[in-house]
């Protein structure tokens, strides 16, 4: 039985269907079908009923599935000793951060947490949230700060923070006049749009609901593009409160006709085992 066989059953478990399955592992679906194959002939049976629905678990797979996730827990677990062992009883920690999230509060958490913990080896590492919980699953991270809806069955979800969303411009700006903006102020204004935004969705259903549209010059998935444009007055950007830099350029104010937030939370995969260390910087964000 080879470690990628188990990570492959694991990873079929999960999606409910082999492509999906291949594309999460970022290996082909006929190696992905193959693999599935010599584990079944080495455990003497079928482990899935592929139907058009997915598939599903045969008695055989619910059977060996809590074994093999067992094995695949401490391989992972086996690894991440092994590495702090090489590197001089150092400590690791790989944190995932959603391209998304501002880096006030995590990094003033993470530089509390290493005062605490001066051995501790942080690696941050910015991305899709989508690909980083692919990593986490696979153990290149202990945890992934995001907003995201993720299962509570395949995850950890520990609540770190929420946080309101703001309207960002030069101080030299029209709407930087007014203690609270409008949807309607906002319809009027040329927007700086941030593609890969959570709310943002929601923001243009609601402002499309009350008859406006909101219309952008530039649009980057960018935050730090979108602030140096702000500050060169090309227009308005809405950016969660812990993005928005404190910059004597710019001013912020709050929509007052729509009340948009988020959540914050830090995710640990189930079925990796959770180190100490990783517990404790959880603890930390969370402090705020």
């Amino acid at each position: 039985m080879e470690m990628n066989q188990v990570r492959y059953f694991l990873a079929v478990c999960e999606h409910h269907n082999f492509t999906h399955a291949a594309s999460a592992s970022n290996v082909s679906q006929p190696s992905l079908t193959t693999a599935i194959k010599k584990l079944e002939d080495e455990l003497g049976g079928a482990l899935f009923i592929r139907d058009r629905a997915g598939c599903r678990l045969t008695p055989l797979g619910q059977l060996v599935k809590p074994r093999l996730e067992r094995v695949y827990a401490e391989t992972l677990e086996a690894k991440a000793e092994a590495v702090r062992h090489t590197r001089l009883e150092r400590v690791p920690i790989g944190i995932g951060i959603g391209d998304t999230v501002g880096n006030n509060k995590i990094a003033t958490a993470v530089e509390r947490f290493r005062e605490r913990l001066p051995q501790a080896e942080i690696e941050l590492i910015v991305g899709r949230t989508e690909d980083l919980l692919s990593k986490l699953r696979d153990g290149l991270l202990d945890v992934v700060v995001a907003s995201t809806d993720a299962s509570p069955d395949l995850y950890r979800i520990d609540h770190l923070y929420d946080e309101q969303y703001r309207v960002v411009v030069k101080k030299d700006h029209d709407l930087a006049k007014l203690d609270a903006v409008t949807l309607c102020d906002l319809a009027k204004t040329t927007m700086l749009d941030r593609p890969n935004c959570e709310m943002r969705d929601t923001l243009h259903a609601t402002c499309s609901d009350l008859g406006h549209s909101l219309y952008a010059s530039y649009r980057s998935n960018r935050v730090d593009w979108l602030i140096d444009l702000a500050r060169q007055g090309s227009g308005a950007v809405i950016l969660p409160e812990t993005a928005i830099p404190n910059d004597i350029a710019l001013t912020t104010m709050p929509i007052e006709d729509m009340h948009i937030q988020r959540d914050i939370v830090a995710l640990r995969y189930r079925h990796q085992a959770t180190r100490p260390e990783a517990d404790e910087l959880v603890k930390e964000m969370a402090r705020g």
